[in-house]
């Protein structure tokens, strides 16, 4: 982690003068069965800026998506393409390509995990208010998402303190938990989550997937909202980031923001120079 993220700076600053072309030729796969926005476009991108191809392949253009296993699918691309970048449902498909395949295969997000994501709002703190270790990061609304596990494991990981505002229902897996360890606190309270932290941070109240409990969800999220009355009892300077998409009335509103649309917007710019720093990794 702290390679890639050391590496993402130049990247960013040397953005169309690379001196090095590290995926010159070669041809990465990307395998995705769900939408995505910021994750597509930084990664086609960030593969072409290094000198690669890209080979798109949506799950329902490919015999995925009429149940061929994932180990043939890696088997077969294994022989065609230089790595495979994979945004799916399930974690052990991501697992299981990587193994079956051979080649260097990077999680775009999965239902358990999201780490390139985390990785770039670490850049991002990092960027605008230096080292994160010893930091307070809040985390508001959704407990249980692949955004929370894998800021979970940064925490346990790079020092940092990951307080997460959730309600009963929507909290960490305690396994999860205990795998990382560090020092994160899990609780119901939204004030005492937010006292001092350097950073707010919220996601969506559904989830891909979870469209059908989306009733439910907004009613048990309802007061989980980073908003004014919050970011008040943060630290003062507190960054607000947001992975987006964004729901402005949910998880935040709409004043909220836009006062810190600079550093959301910023937050998803980054996601194509760590996607580069994670690409170059993935050789090394």
């Amino acid at each position: 982690m702290e390679k890639i993220l050391a590496a993402s700076g130049p990247l960013k600053r040397e953005r169309g003068h690379h001196r090095e072309q590290p995926l010159a030729g070669q041809t990465w796969a990307m395998l995705f069965s769900k939408s995505s926005t910021r994750t597509r476009v930084s990664f086609e991108v960030g593969i072409r800026e290094l000198g690669g191809q890209v080979v798109f392949l949506n799950s329902n253009d490919i015999q995925l998506g009429r149940g061929e296993d994932i180990q043939d699918t890696a088997r077969v691309l294994g022989r065609m393409v230089h790595g495979a970048v994979i945004r799916t449902y399930a974690q052990s498909d991501v697992e299981e390509f990587a193994r079956f395949s051979g080649l260097p295969t990077i999680n775009a997000l999965t239902d358990d995990e999201h780490p390139c994501q985390i990785l770039t709002d670490i850049f991002t703190f990092e960027e605008k208010r230096g080292p994160i270790q010893g930091k307070i990061v809040a985390l508001i609304g959704d407990g249980a998402s692949n955004v929370t596990n894998s800021w979970i494991f940064a925490a346990a990981r790079l020092g940092f303190e990951l307080r997460i505002a959730a309600p009963k229902g929507y909290q960490p897996d305690p396994a999860v938990l205990s795998r990382a360890g560090g020092k994160i606190i899990v609780t119901e309270d939204v004030k005492a989550a937010m006292k001092n932290a350097d950073m707010l941070y919220t996601d969506v109240w559904v989830s891909m997937g979870k469209e059908a409990e989306s009733a439910e969800r907004i009613q048990k999220m309802t007061g989980y909202q980073i908003n004014a009355g919050l970011l008040s009892l943060a630290r003062p300077g507190a960054l607000v980031m947001h992975c987006l998409p964004a729901y402005k009335g949910k998880e935040i509103d709409d004043a909220t923001f836009e006062a810190h649309a600079q550093t959301i917007f910023d937050q998803a710019e980054n996601r194509l120079h760590v996607q580069k720093a994670v690409l170059s990794w993935a050789l090394s």
